[in-house]
């Protein structure tokens, strides 16, 4: 697929596709999200390729599962790595629910028909740019602007934009570019009526987040720092936060997403769904996991045609307006466009494990 500059401006993103099939001929997909190198996590796509191939796939491969949150037991020797774990993951809910003839979002246990998107700004040149960005996605009718910030180029772009617009859903995205030395920095954004920052510090640092959530009263979000129940379990436990960014593939499957914003939902704790730049698989199975009830702020879910100008599923994931509806057919609620993946396709891989014979 190629893509189209938002944020960063790549020419392309390579992706991993994984198709499953059970003994009934049933098909289920997921993606591997991780990137060429390892910059957002420990994850590359060269070693996530070797890794399900030649580890994990044959680990799953002929074992009778009743539900697809039986794989992790599975894999449990397998450290972190939860971009591969995820594809695996879904691509088995994916089964799970075409074969209960549900929609994915009904068999996660959704209760949305549609699910709320907002926009990501990257940072502009000046306060006036960012303003005149922000303006064109609100006559679009987003209720909620994120929008990139780092030290020196955060507070006079906020409170630009929230001068232009007193009532918006207003947040800053700092992509851990602060450090206890930017706390003051940090304090002043108060002053702007921010709904979160997002995360704001190093991802591992739970500690440092909790001192700046008791210094600051705007909700902190964390992303990478939760990659797991249990950091979300430290976060609660420690007020590293409010807010959690729940990315599918960077705890490691629609599985994990599902008990983190339960845990969270009991500790008043808001959600949201994140991505990954992800082609329409994974974009679709975020859609599905949005419709839970502890997912209750806006999405980083795009349509298919604002990252890239070809998408591998059908029909493409589209704007209701600023939502998405949700699919309502078995199973994540699109087909894969076999065309479209072959013209992108550079390399396959089958596996197929053999019945165990009996002397």
């Amino acid at each position: 697929m190629r893509s189209k500059p938002v944020l960063l401006e790549w020419p392309q993103k390579k992706t991993m596709i994984l198709e499953l099939t059970d003994d009934a001929g049933t098909k289920g997909y997921g993606e591997v999200s991780a990137f060429d190198i390892p910059f957002y996590n420990e994850e590359f796509r060269a070693g996530a390729w070797e890794l399900l191939i030649n580890i994990m796939l044959p680990m799953i491969l002929n074992v009778d599962m009743a539900h697809p949150d039986e794989m992790y037991s599975l894999v449990a020797g397998i450290r972190r790595n939860n971009m591969s774990k995820s594809a695996i993951n879904c691509a088995l809910w994916d089964i799970f629910a075409k074969e209960a003839n549900l929609s994915l979002a009904t068999a996660l246990g959704g209760n949305k028909k549609k699910v709320e998107t907002g926009v990501s700004i990257g940072i502009q040149a000046t306060p006036q740019a960012l303003v005149q960005v922000v303006n064109g996605y609100i006559e679009q009718g987003y209720r909620r602007i994120k929008c990139k910030i780092k030290p020196g180029k955060d507070y006079d772009y906020l409170a630009a934009v929230r001068k232009a617009f007193p009532n918006v859903m207003l947040m800053g995205d700092a992509n851990s570019a602060y450090r206890r030395a930017d706390f003051a920095s940090l304090k002043r954004l108060d002053d702007l009526n921010l709904i979160m920052i997002e995360q704001p510090l190093e991802p591992g640092d739970l500690l440092d987040h909790a001192d700046l959530q008791q210094l600051i009263t705007t909700p902190i979000c964390l992303d990478e720092s939760i990659t797991s129940l249990d950091d979300t379990r430290k976060m609660i436990r420690l007020g590293s936060g409010k807010i959690i960014n729940i990315k599918v593939a960077r705890v490691g499957g629609l599985t994990v997403a599902k008990q983190i914003q339960a845990l969270a939902a009991k500790n008043d704790i808001q959600c949201w769904c994140g991505g990954m730049l992800d082609s329409g698989v994974a974009r679709a199975e975020n859609v599905a996991i949005a419709t839970l009830p502890g997912y209750t702020l806006p999405n980083d879910i795009a349509a298919s045609t604002r990252y890239y100008d070809r998408d591998i599923i059908t029909p493409l994931i589209t704007l209701n307006g600023t939502y998405v509806d949700v699919p309502n057919r078995p199973g994540m609620g699109v087909s894969i466009d076999q065309d479209t993946l072959n013209d992108f396709t550079i390399a396959t891989k089958s596996i197929t494990v053999k019945a165990a014979t009996h002397a």
